[in-house]
């Protein structure tokens, strides 16, 4: 019961307020549409991604994320075509988040081996808060918890917001450089600074600007393919995020030994070290997927259960036809974790 009120009251401080930071997923490479819109398209032939994430899970219901998206690259066209959904279910549909977004990305090309893409994204949003299951303070008597005898919460003096229900439009844009050998992205999110507040006339409703980068490099352990696989490879990578007051910093690496992957992470939020990720997962054809956990070592280790995710990448372009295609373009960049 304790945990449950901390958790419902703190979800209504920090919601209400909207202050709340976009969700960063800890396999960002998996869900790269969530990441950055010039990422839409890296892979010729049709991609679909899916993923899901359970936050905190010694928390009763305390965040479930989930996002798919498919994206496509047009060769004739240089550009990249994207549609992607993300939906955030925090305190088991207290509060909710839905988001449908178009992507493009346009891939221009510098010189040999050195390319740009540029990326834009818009999205429509909507906020649902469910004010009638919150429990707060002036609610609990020390005998029967928040409900009377009847099973009917008790009142409370807290007063109702004036919506409970909010939609707008979002806009996005994101850069990306790459070769053989490394890549460095950026990404503006809610570039437009979208109102998402449920109290009239207040300030405190403004979407902060997401503001982040990423970049890394890619190693190859061996030239050979193994039975049509791509060469083993490691990819040490970093992703920085700031949003208003919050700091988020990933560093670590991604290793692939053909069917096989896996990846080790350390995430720092700048006020405390966050959590230690570990990934492992496998490939076979057009079928990619992962599992990874975040261990908490903050503050809060012991008391949170961590976070699971697992994501499922189908790649079309991993099929014999596209294999074809991309030797005989003799088509070669380091963005392999990507695909």
């Amino acid at each position: 019961m304790q945990k449950r009120i901390l958790f419902t009251t703190s979800l209504l401080f920090l919601l209400v307020l909207s202050q709340a930071q976009d969700q960063v997923f800890s396999q960002f490479y998996a869900a790269p549409l969530q990441l950055n819109p010039a990422l839409t398209g890296v892979v010729e032939a049709p991609r679909i991604t899916l993923n899901y994430r359970n936050q905190w899970t010694a928390w009763p219901s305390a965040y479930a994320s989930y996002a798919a998206s498919y994206d496509q690259y047009i060769h004739q066209l240089q550009s990249g075509f994207g549609l992607s959904v993300f939906s955030d279910n925090a305190g088991n549909g207290i509060f909710l988040t839905n988001r449908i977004a178009a992507s493009y990305s346009y891939n221009l090309s510098l010189q040999e081996n050195l390319f740009l893409r540029g990326g834009l994204e818009v999205a429509f949003e909507q906020k649902v808060l469910d004010w009638d299951r919150l429990i707060f303070l002036d609610q609990i008597d020390p005998i029967s918890g928040y409900t009377n005898e009847s099973g009917i919460p008790n009142p409370t003096n807290e007063e109702r917001p004036d919506l409970l229900n909010r939609n707008y439009v979002d806009f996005s844009g994101g850069l990306l450089l790459y070769s053989n050998k490394f890549y460095a992205g950026t990404t503006l999110r809610h570039i437009n600074s979208p109102d998402e507040g449920f109290l009239a006339g207040s300030d405190f409703g403004q979407v902060p600007i997401l503001f982040s980068l990423h970049g890394g490099a890619e190693i190859n352990l061996s030239d050979q393919y193994n039975n049509g696989e791509e060469p083993a490879f490691i990819s040490p990578n970093i992703l920085f995020a700031k949003q208003k007051d919050f700091h988020q910093l990933n560093v670590g690496a991604y290793v692939s030994f053909w069917q096989v992957f896996g990846g080790l992470w350390y995430r720092h939020t700048f006020a405390n070290a966050d959590a230690a990720i570990v990934l492992a997962g496998f490939r076979k054809g057009i079928v990619k997927v992962g599992y990874s956990y975040d261990f908490s070592i903050s503050k809060l280790a012991g008391n949170t259960g961590g976070s699971h995710e697992i994501s499922l990448v189908l790649n079309f372009q991993s099929g014999e036809r596209f294999k074809r295609k991309k030797r005989s373009r003799q088509y070669n960049d380091c963005l392999k974790m990507f695909k």
